[in-house]
């Protein structure tokens, strides 16, 4: 295989303050009133997202152009371990979910479909709750391998399969600059082509117009900073910048840049308290079901509960009265936040 060398990285990572001594602890056992613990919540109220809407990405809420629109989305398992750092076209996905694995690190499981860039990674392996969290965006998924019953289970989703251990057409390199196995690169843009037949996404989440109508800027309260931990391993922050006009990433304490340096970004930064089983060496994100969760943009924060019927069905946002909740028009990261030895806090 070739090799695939990335651009020269920017200097050093900035260290940032995570400002904790004002922060505001909200785990699941508080509840604090904010989403009405003592009895469950209505399931959302119908809703258009199944339908998408003319002219607008099914994964953002902005304008795409007719062929950008028609393309398969395309999800990837990508590696977060800190020796896979900078990620490879992180900044350029639609949607990344950021789930649990092994040792108490994290991976992603990234979407793009408005913005897909020539190559990403690092490609790492799938894990038993990728069947849930993908299936419902139908397209093609990537990944490096895995243990044989995920992989099984991931190839009997409604998704087009592609794997690095059975790739003979050389869409997956092995970059020059970075050690095994954090170094296995796709060509995501050739993916995309090559399978272009395959029906694109459906809508997930539901949108404003304009981030001045989302819901978590109508009915929310101001937040600078989302603190999420998974483990005691470390935790990662999202910061509020109104001069991006959007939540900065950092991760262990320091800016979490992208290949160019800059800091990686959301619109949106939607964190999900889920269960996780441990049954096994590996845990699994348990996500059919429902559950507490937080929805940020703009600034603020609204209380909200998640719903997902089944693994081909989308996540569900309701606010406590039951109704939809509208995301501002972006790309968000989903936090999936265990509820046995993971914490949330919100920095007023």
């Amino acid at each position: 295989m070739t090799a695939f060398r990335m651009p020269p990285l920017s200097p050093r990572r900035s260290r940032l303050p995570l400002r904790l001594s004002a922060a505001v602890c909200i785990t699941a056992g508080l509840g604090l009133g904010l989403i009405g613990c003592s009895a469950p919540l209505p399931e959302p109220t119908a809703s258009a997202s199944l339908t998408p809407r003319s002219g607008l990405a099914p994964l953002r809420g902005t304008p795409v152009d007719a062929d950008a629109a028609e393309r398969p989305s395309l999800a990837v398992k990508i590696d977060n371990h800190p020796a896979a750092r900078p990620q490879i076209g992180l900044e350029r996905a639609d949607l990344v979910f950021e789930e649990l694995v092994e040792g108490g690190f994290t991976r992603y499981a990234a979407i793009w479909h408005s913005d897909v860039p020539d190559a990403v990674g690092p490609v790492r392996s799938i894990r038993p709750m990728d069947p849930e969290i993908l299936s419902s965006f139908g397209g093609v998924v990537a990944y490096s391998g895995g243990q044989p019953q995920f992989v099984d289970a991931m190839k009997a989703a409604p998704m087009l399969n592609v794997l690095f251990d059975e790739d003979a057409t050389g869409l997956f390199v092995r970059a020059d600059d970075r050690e095994a196995p954090h170094n296995v690169v796709l060509s995501a843009a050739d993916v995309v082509e090559l399978h272009s037949d395959v029906a694109p996404p459906r809508d997930q989440f539901d949108y404003a117009d304009t981030a001045a109508g989302a819901t978590a800027t109508l009915a929310g309260t101001p937040t600078a900073a989302i603190v999420a931990s998974f483990s005691e391993s470390g935790g990662r922050a999202w910061h509020w910048d109104p001069a991006a006009q959007a939540y900065l990433r950092s991760q262990d304490g320091i800016a979490d840049l992208d290949t160019s340096g800059t800091q990686l970004r959301a619109t949106n930064v939607v964190v999900l308290r889920v269960e996780v089983d441990r049954g096994s060496d590996v845990p699994r994100t348990v996500l059919i079901g429902s559950g507490q969760a937080w929805v940020s943009a703009n600034g603020s924060t609204v209380p909200a509960t998640w719903f997902k019927d089944a693994a081909a069905a989308p996540i569900r946002l309701a606010d406590a009265a039951g109704a939809t909740i509208d995301l501002a028009p972006g790309n968000t990261w989903i936090e999936l936040v265990p509820t046995d030895d993971g914490s949330v806090e919100l920095v007023p």
